[in-house]
Parts: C-alpha cells; structure tokens; sequence
C-alpha cells in the first residue's frame, strides 16, 4: 500500500491481502455489489439540483448585498469570500457533468449529454471536445505515449529541457518553484484545451506540425477523430451561447459585476481541476508504464485516492477520495463508489493506493519533488518519480 495508507487500510495484513499479479478486470468486476453499476436517476438529479440551487443562491446573494456594503475594504473582501465559495461548488457541477460524460449519471445517453453538455457549456468547457480526449485517458491511463493527461517526462527529456532554457539553477529556489506552480493552476487549464499540453506522444488520431493544430476547439484538431468533429462544433456552440448569456447579463448588471461573478469562480474552478488530475496522477507510490507492458488494469490502478475533507465528500462528490475506482469503473456513480472502493480493497491489496496527507500539502511537495521518472528496475517496464534531493 502507499507510504501513508489511511489505520483502516494499513491494519489489514500484508500477507493476505498482496496479490502475485494484478488481476483481470473480471475478477475485480465480480467482487463488487451489482447495484454498484446502477445509477439512479432521481439520485443524481437531485444532487444536480442542489448544486443548480446553490450556485443561484450564491450568485443573488453576492449580486443583492455586496455591491451595498459601503466599506471599499469589507467590500473586496465579501467579493473574493463569494469567489471562492463559488468556485467550490462550481467544482462540483462540472464534476456531475463528468459523472455524465461517463454515463454515470444515468443508463440513458442521451439524458447523459444533456445534462452533461448544459453544465459543461455554462462553465466554459466544451463538452464533447473534453468527453472524447477524457475518454482516451481513461483507455490509456499510465501510458507513457497514448495517455491523454499528466504524462511525465523522462529524464532524458527533463534534462534537454534544461539545458535549451537554461533553468537548472533556478528550480531549486522557492521563488521558481512558486511562480511556477501558480502558472500550473492558473494556466494549465487552458494551455490543455489550447494546445493539449501534457498528453503522450502517441495520443494523437492523426499527424499535425503546429501547437493550434491540437487544440480542443478545433473540429479538425489531431486530437479528434474526423467522425467526431461536428460534436466539437457543438461544443464550441455551447461556449458561444455561454458568452452571449453572459454579454446580456452585463448589459443589465454591469460587466465588472459579471466578471466578479463568473470570472473569479472559472479561475477557481479551473485551479481545483488541475490540482485533483495532477495529484491523481502524480505521487512515489504510482508508476507509468512502457507501451509494451502496459495493461488496462495497470493503468488503471497506476492512480492515488486522497483525502481533501468535507470539501472533497460533500461539494466535490468524493472524486478526490474515490478516484482508483473510477478508473478501473468509470460508469459506477459518485454516491457508491466508496462502497465499491472497500469491496475492492481485499482484492488489490498492495496494488491500491492512498495518501490521507494534505491535499494542498501534497500538491506543492510533488510538484516541487517529482520531476521527470526513471525505470524501476523491480518491475519491467514500469517508470518511477526520481524525486529530487531536498
């Protein structure tokens, strides 16, 4: 198990929980409640709706009696308090639009797309562009050339980026690793839907020579298939009409009020997205694979469950918490996948992982540590993070 595996976890005996391979999808299928596989509509509507009503009601709220408060001070404070707040459950509905992306929300597609192209669109994502490159990297999670997100360099790329830019001596200082980590969450985003920064080599449908030639918005981008480019046109046709919402919405509230209201929760969003990929993908304990012995299960479990607290449980729907289980099942719903979890615990043994540090913590100690991975020699074919001395 992982260094810092929860009491639960660490108190059940190595002897008879290690298993001498992994094992196939079908026995870890088997050893998980069949009501885990069925979601309920009326279940995951009414989380939707209690995320739709919290959103409205923090969005009156701020618009109602901030702009009121008379203190300059007070006043900017109340601003970024509702900013934040807001962009923790703006978290939440786009994680309801990935449970629907992955036909987790219900058994019916085309309910699926609706809520999930609705809640997707007004968060400014376009919803099939990231559907069909999120789907390719859950069919290749750990694989050092097709997966689609967080991909590691090797040392041997590490080491020329270096020396191109340069940069050796700055990344031992805090000051580099700061600014560095706030350009992550700030950008990173972005720079992935752009330009699809982070995905393997060998992740694109077909060859392309420029950075544009790879962006999320292109309906002829070399990350889509040519079948799937008019539901990237659709897409962009929901960020569209997100845009003239919000153009009408400043001719009647002013356009400082509406990027006080909907800019400062996308950059929140947008930070918490890229923390919780990162950190699922990132941590000493999990390895990347070499295409040749890369399997789906490997991939799979090369992921880390953490622990972010009521935030994590309640208002990000247990993604952070129950994220192993997601990949090797991502059609089981968010409301039974701590279930599913401990059905599988016994089964994976040392294969599952799990970090109960601080999230936050984490995220400025990997980002700093975990640098570029080298092959394990214990295992063919697997890479591990060569962390760097402190």
């Amino acid at each position: 198990m992982s260094q810092r595996a929860s009491k639960a976890d660490s108190s059940v005996p190595k002897s008879a929980t290690t298993p001498t391979a992994y094992p196939d999808i079908n026995t870890l299928r088997q050893a998980i409640p069949k009501h885990c596989f069925e979601p309920r509509v009326v279940t995951s509507l009414s989380y939707l709706a209690r995320d739709v009503l919290l959103i409205g009601t923090l969005g009156w709220a701020a618009v109602r009696y901030i702009p009121a408060i008379d203190d300059a001070a007070v006043r900017t404070a109340a601003w970024i308090a509702y900013g934040f707040a807001q962009g923790l459950v703006c978290t939440g509905l786009w994680i309801l639009g990935h449970e629907a992306g992955h036909g987790a929300f219900s058994r019916h597609p085309l309910l699926n797309d609706v809520v999930g192209f609705l809640t997707h669109s007004s968060l400014m994502v376009p919803y099939y562009s990231w559907k069909f490159s999120h789907h390719r990297h859950h069919k290749f999670t750990g694989h050092m050339d097709k997966d689609m997100a967080f991909v590691p360099r090797t040392q041997e790329d590490y080491e020329e980026r270096h020396g191109l830019f340069h940069t050796e001596f700055l990344e031992d200082t805090p000051v580099f690793q700061a600014v560095s980590l706030l350009f992550h969450q700030l950008f990173g985003w972005i720079f992935y839907l752009l330009f699809n920064v982070s995905a393997g080599r060998g992740s694109q449908q077909k060859p392309t020579s420029t950075f544009l030639g790879r962006s999320h918005f292109d309906p002829n981008s070399a990350v889509f298939r040519r079948s799937e480019a008019p539901f990237i046109a659709l897409s962009d046709v929901g960020l569209g009409l997100t845009l003239l919402a919000l153009y009408k919405l400043s001719g009647v509230v002013g356009t400082q009020t509406v990027v006080l209201l909907y800019l400062q929760p996308y950059v929140w969003v947008h930070h918490w997205l890229i923390a919780i990929t990162y950190l699922h993908h990132t941590h000493v304990d999990v390895p990347h694979f070499e295409a040749e012995h890369w399997t789906f299960v490997k991939g799979a479990l090369a992921t880390i469950d953490r622990d972010f607290g009521f935030i994590g449980r309640h208002l990000f729907h247990g993604i952070i918490e129950h994220h192993v289980i997601h990949h090797l099942f991502p059609r089981i719903p968010f409301y039974y996948a701590e279930e599913a979890t401990d059905a599988l615990k016994p089964v994976l043994g040392d294969l599952y992982h799990r970090d109960d540090r601080s999230f936050l913590g984490q995220l400025w100690s990997n980002f700093t540590q975990c640098k570029y991975v080298t092959a394990d020699e214990s295992t063919p074919g697997a890479l591990k993070w060569a962390q760097k001395s402190k």
